[in-house]
């Protein structure tokens, strides 16, 4: 066939449409092939994909193609990430339904997704909006609450009073709504949630099985998010009440140094403890300012720190001292029991207080230097907190001892009387999975007057998110109004009750949706053992790093879970994982509000799609950032033109080989490609297995195409199959990353099954014995002459040509040649004075 001019769209569309038509990246669950389970984050349909969006599918395709052709059985899945706040703000403001808004963009980045020509199984898609998808996890939701993993209190939430919801800690940027920028307030409200800490120590434990096939940087910060910390919880009577505060502590062993309470703004008994404040108003005003901080901020060591005095007093159970009670910013309910016992000669925040509001230091931890000078370190040096190992002073019965063996002897002490006992502490805490917006699946649950919380029984289920609710502009959800959603029938007693109007955090959704993927059509249960004991675990799971908490915590913790209640087997999500770089142009993050977004329409239409695959994975590393060059998608294009002009040049000797065909070169031009070509082979599949390092495995095929070009007038007349030979490589190899412009390339050498059905090339280790190789010469180690040598050539031989060498012998004469190394192939190394 004539390949004619290079026209990308005519190509890519050609092939999409076989590929489509021939469901050649259809598979199917069939124990008798290796498996490879390969997915990225599913994006949201905000109606428009994104160069970042490019860069984490690109990278997952080249991975599917290229385990497709190592033989693997091969699931590379898409859906949707289509419940949440994005989607229910983006239709209020166009005046238009959820699920209108929601599918329509569906349907415009599905098609965006298909023109770059990924291998997806689209029979496969789904969306987490179809009753189809949440009914399932409704099912979760109730065997949970079963189990008891899903519970109901009243506690203080985040809540963004212009968006109408609850809000996750990590949602709240310096106090304000990461989405629409409102002040937020602290509401106590009753919530639902799920108990993420009863897995704390197994989410903790199985982190080992993870490493070298997680980023350490992530694994660091989900065992970070965990916090499990040991030490000791101990009781506080309060003076003249009947109440105790419980603090936790990691250093019992500064007890006797504690001169004053710390609690946090939420904490339960702020109220009781401030009843009969003088200054109750002013106390009140400061509570409510701290509550409304943002949480992460009062958490920073650079927090400025701030409180007041309840007026109340608590017993230090050691001394027995009254120390002062304090409300403090930098204290949170959300660690330990949300009341600090404050060692200010031991604690920098503690000490930084102290100092500000003059209280007391006690020094009770003396460094080893001056224990065993017999002197005493003075509270009144200190210029910050001493937080080193020492040995205890002003702490009665247990002075003189070493710190750390002090802890345990402080704990006992305080066990035997009731006032302490060692503790384990995880920072981790229980997940709030209740939502009030409307675009979100519904809670399962009925209200009873008489029977209370009723769950929805299963063959009830869905509970569906009703079609005809009309979302308010005020962002209110509308389903606490719709009398025909709430108004229902107790299923325990026939009475009237009351359906959950609150919807679930758009995290349960994407907690379980590689799940689903292994048997998504699925109408009797929602997993199918056959099938996801087959595809799971995920064997490479690829996305951004802003997701090493929230979703892949959620993630592995409802594995776990659903493991838990009898519907897996499965203990871990994801056995690899690739976080990609961020796609950054003119030195920042890519955003409309910066105005540097790149289309990837235009570009595609302009480039076409492999031009702007190959950039994308050429320009950076795949776990490094990339910054965006329309000069780097144009020297894409060149390439892969200049690879098509190659073809066309050579169209009428090329002949329909395989990668390596050539394997008897007896001219040099010959032998040379032939090493090329194996070499090439070799760096390709060593770097794709090498944590996916695409732009060298392009580099490499790069230079094959240079060297075809340089010795093609020699080879079109003497050996014509070399050529055939390598640019059959050349195409195959570079197949994953530009899979339209290399199919058209393979049919044109006269190949009649397509490049999907191809094997991955292999190299043979004696093409990559050269018959000469370069010797460097260096004289007391410097370099100073180069030598053409047989391979393998005699080591006396090698140091007589090196010795001979005029530029050596510039070097050595008048000198003594004390020693002469010689490593074969490579260096000859002289030693003269």
């Amino acid at each position: 066939m004539a390949l004619g001019k290079y026209i990308p769209e005519a190509i890519e569309k050609k092939w999409q449409d076989i590929w489509k038509e021939s469901g050649c990246f259809e598979v199917e669950t069939d124990p008798g092939k290796p498996k490879y389970y390969v997915l990225e984050m599913f994006p949201y349909p905000s109606g428009k994909i994104h160069m970042g969006h490019v860069r984490n599918y690109s990278i997952g395709d080249v991975v599917a193609r290229f385990k497709s052709m190592q033989g693997f059985n091969v699931l590379h899945p898409m859906g949707w990430d289509a419940f949440g706040l994005p989607a229910e703000n983006a239709a209020i403001k166009h005046e238009t339904h959820p699920a209108t808004w929601t599918h329509q963009n569906i349907s415009e980045m599905r098609e965006q997704l298909q023109r770059l020509g990924y291998s997806y199984d689209w029979r496969r898609e789904i969306a987490t909006c179809r009753p189809e998808y949440y009914k399932w996890e409704q099912k979760f939701f109730l065997k949970f609450l079963e189990k008891g993993l899903a519970y109901r209190k009243d506690s203080p939430q985040n809540w963004c009073p212009t968006c109408h919801t609850v809000l996750a800690n990590e949602q709240v940027e310096e106090g304000l709504c990461w989405r629409c920028e409102s002040e937020v307030e602290q509401k106590d409200m009753e919530q639902w949630f799920l108990r993420i800490t009863d897995y704390a120590d197994e989410l903790l434990k199985d982190l080992e099985q993870l490493e070298g096939g997680w980023p350490e940087r992530v694994l660091t910060m989900q065992r970070n998010w965990i916090g499990k910390s040991y030490g000791a919880e101990l009781t506080f009577q309060v003076k003249d009440m009947n109440e105790t505060i419980d603090v936790f502590t990691t250093r019992p062993d500064t007890l006797y140094g504690a001169t004053f309470m710390s609690v946090a703004a939420e904490h339960p008994l702020v109220d009781t403890l401030i009843a009969d404040a003088e200054n109750k108003d002013e106390i009140e005003s400061f509570i409510n300012n701290i509550r409304n901080m943002d949480r992460i901020k009062r958490g920073a060591d650079d927090l400025e720190k701030e409180g007041i005095f309840t007026g109340r007093y608590c017993v230090n159970p050691v001394t027995g001292e009254d120390i002062p009670i304090f409300v403090a910013n930098f204290v949170l309910m959300g660690y330990g029991t949300g009341a600090v016992m404050a060692v200010p000669a031991h604690d920098q925040r503690d000490f930084e207080f102290a100092t500000k509001y003059g209280l007391t230091k006690k020094v009770v931890i003396n460094p080893p230097e001056l224990h065993e000078k017999g002197e005493v370190l003075d509270a009144a040096d200190l210029t910050e907190a001493y937080s080193a190992p020492g040995f205890l002073i002003h702490s009665g019965e247990f002075d003189g001892m070493a710190n750390e063996p002090a802890q345990k002897a402080i704990v006992e002490h305080l066990d035997a009387s009731g006032a302490g006992k060692m503790a384990v502490n995880y920072r981790l805490r229980d997940w709030n999975i209740s939502r009030q917006r409307f675009w979100g699946a519904p809670i399962p649950v009925i209200y009873c007057d008489d029977c209370g919380v009723v769950p929805v029984p299963e063959d009830q289920l869905p509970v569906l998110l009703p079609a005809n609710a009309q979302v308010r502009k005020d962002g209110k959800s509308p389903l606490p109004t719709m009398d025909e959603f709430v108004n229902c029938t107790c299923p325990k007693c026939g009475k009237p009750a009351r359906r959950e109007t609150d919807t679930f955090d758009t995290f349960f959704e994407s907690s379980w949706y590689y799940l689903r993927y292994c048997d998504p059509r699925n109408e009797t249960e929602a997993l199918g053992s056959e099938h996801v004991d087959y595809w799971m675990n995920v064997d490479q799971y690829i996305g951004g790093i802003e997701h090493a908490i929230l979703h892949l915590l959620y993630s592995r913790f409802f594995t776990k879970a659903l493991r838990d209640t009898g519907f897996i087997s499965t203990t871990e999500p994801f056995s690899n994982l690739l976080t990609q770089g961020m796609v950054l142009k003119d030195g920042g993050k890519m955003s409309k509000s910066k105005g540097n977004v790149v289309d990837p329409k235009s570009m595609i239409e302009q480039y076409g799609a492999d031009a702007t695959r190959l950039f994308i994975l050429f320009a950076s590393p795949p776990v490094k950032e990339l910054e965006w060059s329309d000069q780097g998608l144009e020297g894409a294009f060149r390439f892969l033109s200049r690879l098509w002009r190659l073809v066309e040049e050579l169209e009428d000797i090329l002949e329909p080989a395989w990668p390596t065909t050539a394997t008897d070169p007896q001219s040099d031009a010959a032998k040379k490609l032939r090493f090329k070509e194996h070499d090439t082979i070799r760096r390709a599949t060593r770097d794709i297995e090498n944590e996916f390092q695409f732009n060298t495995v392009i580099a490499a095929v790069m230079e094959l195409v240079n060297e075809m070009y340089h010795l093609k007038d020699e080879l079109k007349t003497s050996d014509p199959m070399a050529l055939s030979s390598a640019i059959a490589t050349a195409v195959t190899l570079l197949s994953p990353v530009t899979p339209h412009i290399c199919e058209e390339l393979w049919q044109a050498l006269g190949h009649e099954a397509g490049l999907t059905s191809q094997s991955w090339p292999t190299f043979d280790e004696k093409a990559l014995i050269k018959d000469e190789v370069t010797m460097v010469v260096q004289v007391n180690g410097k370099m100073r002459a180069k030598f053409q040598a047989p391979n393998n050539a005699p080591k006396d031989e090698m140091e007589k040509i090196a010795l001979g060498l005029e530029n050596v012998v510039k070097f050595i004469e008048g000198k003594t040649v004390r020693k002469v190394i010689v490593i074969p192939n490579k260096l000859v190394n002289i030693v003269a004075n």
